[in-house]
Parts: structure tokens; C-alpha cells; sequence
């Protein structure tokens, strides 16, 4: 398979067209954003560890019957994907209270939520993706009433499956992202599940495990990554990669 014409970048992947039919190629970089890319950083390996967590999950949902983009990877940071028709939502499952949830609403951090929390947000950056309720995703014409019904069933389906899996390992899911797309009349998981797009926190510590190391300057953001990515893929050979020091962007966190 060969790449082709870039597709699309974002903050930290960019998308690629293949010779192949209906197949692309995700290159998930070393760049990291936080704070609307208000804070930004290129950190060694960081692409490589969120490809291999996204790939073992993907493969996870799917041996557990979930529908996703992923097809094989080409290397450490190259991802095969099933072209889809994007559906521009962020669908977020809560399991904790924190974040952006606490702020906004007088919950306390860690307070339980059950059931699940869906919330979901209008996937765009010049509007900084704005909360939706369903009428107003009916309303924009974004989904049906049953195609709607239909990705919070398979979010909360995926919520199950990764809450379970991460408990093996000692690791709360606090709260996730998910992206779909359309292929056809089928429904698909699409863009990742990573480090970048969960909210990890060790059962025993309550030990950031995510991304917000990054945010509010936790610790060594890669040294995380290596270790997470090492205890969710049970892969050994994960946590010797090297661990570089980030090179400093133009903005960082205000």
C-alpha cells in the first residue's frame, strides 16, 4: 500500500490517502496541544505510544463485536483506517465527575456518575466545540433521531468494554472521547482512543494517567505515557523506548 495525498491535519494526526480504495493512513505525530492549543510541545515517541493504545483497543472492540475504523498498522505510527464519512460530533461518556464538568457544574472532582454522562459537542475549532443537546443535532441536520440513538448505545457499549479492560490493569476510566463515521449505512468507531483522548487515574494513587500530566504540568508527560502504554498493552517492549526531553513551542498555557 502506498501513501498518497494528505488529506487533513489536525493538532496532533494527519490523514492520508492511499492507493487503495476506500483504505487511508493515520500518521499520529509527536505534537501535543492542550488549552485550545494554547500550550503546544513536540515530545519523542508520544505518536508511537498513542498508535499502539489505539490499536490494541480497536482490536479489543472489535473481537467484542464494536465496529471500528482501525485495519492494521503499517508501523509505530502509521494506522490503516476505513475511509468514513465523518459525523462531526465529539461524543464524551463520563464515569467521574472532573474536567470541564466540574467547572461548568457544581459537581465535586471524582464524585461517581450513574449511569453515565454522554455529552456531546459540536466538533468545531473556530467555535470551540460548543455543547449540543439532540434537538439541536436533529436540528443541524448532524444525525437522525435513530441514528443518534444508535452512537450512544455503542458509546455506552465501548464505555462498558474499556472500563473493564482498564480495571484489569489497575486504571479508573474517568471519561473519554469518541469520534464515528459513516461507511454506507454502517455506523464505525473512528479517530483514536489514546492517552490524548481518555482521562486515566491509577485505582490505588489516583495517579493522573492522561494527558492532563501534560496540561497542568503533572510530571514527565512521556515517562506516563511509556508506562500506561506498557501496562494497557501488556507489550514489554513498550516502556523502553527513550523518553526525550519537549521541544518548546511559540504559545504556551495561559
Amino acid at each position: 500500500m502506498k501513501q498518497k495525498k494528505l488529506l487533513y491535519t489536525g493538532k496532533a494526526k494527519s490523514v492520508y490517502r492511499t492507493d487503495v480504495k476506500g483504505k487511508l493512513i493515520v500518521e499520529f505525530r509527536d505534537d501535543i496541544t492542550a488549552f485550545d492549543g494554547g500550550k503546544k510541545d513536540t515530545l519523542r515517541n508520544k505518536g508511537s505510544y498513542n498508535a499502539g493504545v489505539s490499536a490494541f483497543i480497536f482490536s479489543c472492540l472489535e473481537k467484542n463485536g464494536v465496529k471500528t475504523h482501525f485495519l492494521e498498522m503499517l508501523d509505530e505510527k502509521r494506522m490503516v483506517v476505513r475511509e468514513l464519512s465523518m459525523i462531526p460530533l465529539e461524543v464524551i461518556v463520563r464515569n467521574l465527575a472532573a474536567g470541564s464538568i466540574v467547572r461548568n457544574y457544581p459537581f465535586k472532582e471524582g464524585t461517581p456518575l450513574k449511569p453515565p454522562v454522554i455529552v456531546i459537542d459540536y466538533k468545531d475549532d473556530s467555535r470551540h466545540d460548543p455543547m449540543l443537546n439532540d434537538d439541536l443535532i436533529v436540528a443541524l441536520r448532524i444525525a437522525t433521531p435513530a441514528g443518534l440513538k444508535k452512537i450512544k448505545t455503542i458509546a455506552l457499549r465501548v464505555n462498558a468494554l474499556l472500563s473493564g479492560l482498564l480495571a484489569k490493569q489497575g486504571i479508573t476510566l474517568v471519561d473519554f472521547k469518541m469520534e464515528f463515521g459513516w461507511q454506507g449505512k454502517t455506523i464505525y468507531l473512528g479517530d483514536e482512543i489514546s492517552m490524548d483522548s481518555m482521562r486515566l487515574w491509577d485505582k490505588k494513587t489516583g495517579e493522573s494517567l492522561d494527558k492532563d500530566v501534560y496540561r497542568f504540568n503533572k510530571g514527565d508527560v512521556m515517562a506516563t505515557y511509556n508506562r500506561v502504554a506498557a501496562r494497557i498493552t501488556k507489550t514489554p517492549g513498550v516502556a523502553k523506548k527513550t523518553v526525550a526531553t519537549p521541544r518548546k513551542t511559540r504559545k504556551q498555557a495561559r
